[in-house]
């Protein structure tokens, strides 16, 4: 398939720059795969969309203050990006910069934070922070590191609103935003419909926002994201099979930790890396209904949603949301999407 069957045109103005003042006062675009109906709702119904047999899976990684600005010794601007947390004082970062560091070069963060370029590994640098640890760098001299299309610099509102109100697992660069939608009177209203809620980790990296640069789409290679699908989760997903109730994952990323947990047939629990890339023609064994914001033009998240609910499905939803005027990308609107197949 070419990358091209993916693209939409989306007016500027629908590009949520700021979060509803509510988390739970969002709308939702309802669409079910097997017979392409769309139905607008608000994200208040979610509940009643929810049977008692269900199992409802969100990923509780949370994100850190990920994003550093400063310059190189030699006097150059940068922006450095920690993706991933090595050990205590090491990271894997990408870096922005009119010339590339070279290994060995200092970097200046804030007003005195010094680092050091250890190496390059393809597009991330692995960097080592001098007299502090990653964690305390990233609390004293980082910020929420916002998506590229947010264009205000990271406000206080954002460090709270970028963040799912069950976040528990440091190591995210970018927030699962299906997840935004949920406070804690909404969660606790499916839970007294009889749904049980369970949670894995997907630490999501920056890769989230790369573009898929390819002509045609079997030739992309995901990036490696961390993830961890505890045995809770296992046992919550046959219960709801045993019972004919629904597997309804919180976002692409929760979706794509539960399917790679099953890539061998099976789900189980444990721990590793995913490289998952989910496309048109995909096999899901695990998840049955998926809770989603509306996605890039282009990229492998549309690419995911498109195998879940059909991507002529999803071209006359997206198309909808537009004359609709839906909120697109992490601060938007959220859909439901009932599995193609």
């Amino acid at each position: 398939m070419r990358v091209a069957e993916f693209d939409y045109a989306l007016p500027e103005d629908l590009i949520a720059q700021h979060p509803v003042a509510e988390r739970s006062r969002s709308r939702m675009l309802q669409l079910d795969g097997a017979c392409g109906s769309l139905t607008d709702r608000a994200f208040a119904e979610l509940p009643s969309l929810v049977g008692p047999k269900d199992v409802l899976v969100l990923n509780d990684t949370q994100v850190i203050r990920a994003r550093l600005l400063g310059r190189k010794s030699t006097g150059g601007r940068i922006e450095l990006l920690v993706e991933r947390v090595l050990n205590e004082h090491e990271a894997l970062a990408l870096i922005r910069a009119s010339h590339p560091p070279r290994s060995g070069s200092e970097l200046i963060l804030g007003d005195r934070l010094r680092a050091e370029v250890l190496g390059r590994d393809a597009d991330l640098y692995r960097v080592r922070f001098v007299g502090l640890s990653v964690v305390d760098a990233l609390e004293g001299y980082g910020a929420v590191p916002l998506p590229p299309y947010i264009k205000h610099a990271p406000e206080r509102e954002d460090a709270d609103r970028y963040q799912t109100v069950y976040a528990d697992r440091p190591g995210a660069v970018a927030a699962p935003t299906a997840g935004l939608h949920f406070d804690a009177p909404m969660l606790e209203r499916i839970a007294a419909g009889g749904a049980r809620i369970v949670k894995l980790t997907l630490h999501v990296g920056a890769g989230t926002f790369q573009p898929v640069r390819v002509e045609h789409i079997e030739e992309h290679h995901m990036h490696s994201e961390w993830f961890e699908v505890p045995q809770v989760v296992v046992d919550a997903v046959a219960a709801a099979r045993a019972a004919d109730g629904r597997v309804l994952a919180v976002g692409t990323t929760a979706l794509r930790a539960l399917e790679s947990a099953a890539l061998g047939g099976q789900l189980q629990a444990g721990a590793g890396e995913t490289e998952l890339f989910v496309y048109p023609g995909f096999r899901f064994r695990v998840v049955d209904r998926l809770l989603t914001n509306f996605h890039l033009p282009k990229s492998s998240l549309l690419m995911l949603v498109a195998a879940f609910g059909g991507l002529e499905n999803i071209r006359r939803a997206y198309a909808h949301a537009i004359a609709q005027r839906y909120r697109f990308f992490s601060y938007g609107d959220a859909m439901l999407i009932e599995r193609l197949v």
